[in-house]
């Protein structure tokens, strides 16, 4: 045994030592290869951002303008209102008396607007309290050409009023968005403070904003887009010229653009338009009650467990809820098998009913739930 070791001797050290060198030189050249392949995911990353920043600080949107603004027309309004005066002012002698300047018993008042041309036919959408009592109405398109403007019919619950003009080979814009998401480009497009046509950037802060107490029937975009006075029936447009709505309102304690602005959507404002071109109004479902949308005290005081839904507060006499015998109190959870969340839900579910038709409403009333058939009526002007 001892003679196999004395004669390995000599051989086995240096295998060993080069066994060991070899594997050093096979870790080192691994780490080398390691460090200078390339990190797939870190170079994707760093590409994917300078794109999008090239593309950011790259992107023009001038088409997009270019498709729509020739549509978005300027409003003027003028209104003459009787000045109500002090008799002594009416009276010549005394005017001579006591050196008094004779008021005029008229003054003309002006306003500005925006409005869109939906219709190649000359049917422009804007808001009803651009043009409200005025007595003449100006329409001016961006080429300069004016037309005074005949008011086909307003829907004072939206906020909107239809205008007719009497001009040849009008732009108008065809092509809406009728479902765009927050963080969508959204541009408006009007005539803020009277300096001309104006185009801001911002984005589609949210979508759906109700209960806002500005309309009865509120389903707003939000936009953080610059809207001042004068951009009111204006265009809200998107990255690719498409209708997202018709600008209407801003939240602002200044009385400037505070980033806070809301449009009424395109299809809504669609749909008010042909109703009032078809048939000189806005025909909707009418139930002839009022709602109250069930808060956790309601539903404690009503024993109900459920956490959505309107309460009755009031039934019109003769109207279709009092015939269909629904109670005040009783609790709305369900209008044509779609869940009502508030009274914005109702309303609007019952206003796309046709007058005439049924709607079927599920009810619970002393903890049963009820189905009750509603022969829908005819929303009253103004209600």
């Amino acid at each position: 045994m001892n003679s196999i070791l004395t004669r390995w001797k000599p051989i086995f050290w240096p295998a060993l030592c080069g066994l060991l060198l070899a594997l050093l030189l096979i870790s080192l050249l691994s780490q080398s290869n390691k460090t200078n392949l390339p990190d797939t995911k870190t170079e994707q990353n760093t590409q994917s951002e300078m794109d999008w920043q090239n593309n950011l600080s790259t992107r023009s949107f001038s088409k997009a303008v270019q498709l729509s603004a020739p549509a978005v027309v300027n409003i003027y309004t003028r209104k003459t209102v009787v000045r109500h005066s002090h008799p002594l002012f009416d009276d010549p002698i005394a005017r001579q008396l006591f050196g008094l300047k004779e008021i005029p018993k008229e003054k003309v008042l002006t306003g500005l607007g925006s409005g869109v041309i939906l219709k190649p036919e000359g049917y422009v959408v804007t808001n009803n309290h651009v043009i409200q009592g005025a007595d003449e109405i100006l329409v001016e398109l961006t080429d300069k050409r004016q037309s005074k403007a005949q008011v086909i019919g307003v829907d004072a619950e939206t906020d909107l009023a239809v205008l007719k003009i009497n001009l040849e080979r009008l732009p108008y814009i065809e092509n809406i968005n009728s479902e765009p998401d927050v963080g969508d480009i959204a541009l408006a497009i009007g005539n803020p403070l009277g300096i001309g046509q104006t185009v801001t950037m911002g984005i589609v802060s949210a979508t759906g904003r109700n209960n806002l107490g500005l309309n009865t029937y509120e389903n707003f975009i939000q936009t953080d887009a610059a809207i001042n006075r004068g951009n009111s029936g204006g265009a809200l447009i998107d990255s690719e010229g498409r209708l997202l709505g018709i600008n209407s309102i801003i939240f602002s304690k200044s009385g400037g653009s505070d980033g806070i602005s809301f449009a009424i959507p395109a299809p809504l404002a669609q749909a008010v338009m042909n109703d009032i071109i078809e048939n000189g109004r806005v025909i909707r479902g009418w139930l002839g009650a009022s709602f109250q949308k069930l808060t956790p005290e309601l539903a404690n005081y009503l024993n109900v467990q459920v956490n959505h839904g309107v309460v009755i507060l009031n039934v019109l006499k003769n109207g279709p809820a009092h015939t269909a015998q629904i109670l005040p109190g009783d609790l709305v959870v369900k209008i044509d098998g779609v869940e009502i969340l508030d009274e914005q839900d109702a309303l609007a579910a019952i206003a796309r009913v046709k007058p005439g038709d049924n709607s079927e409403l599920s009810i619970i009333r002393k903890g049963k739930e009820i189905n009750f058939s509603v022969m829908v009526g005819e929303r009253p002007a103004n209600q």
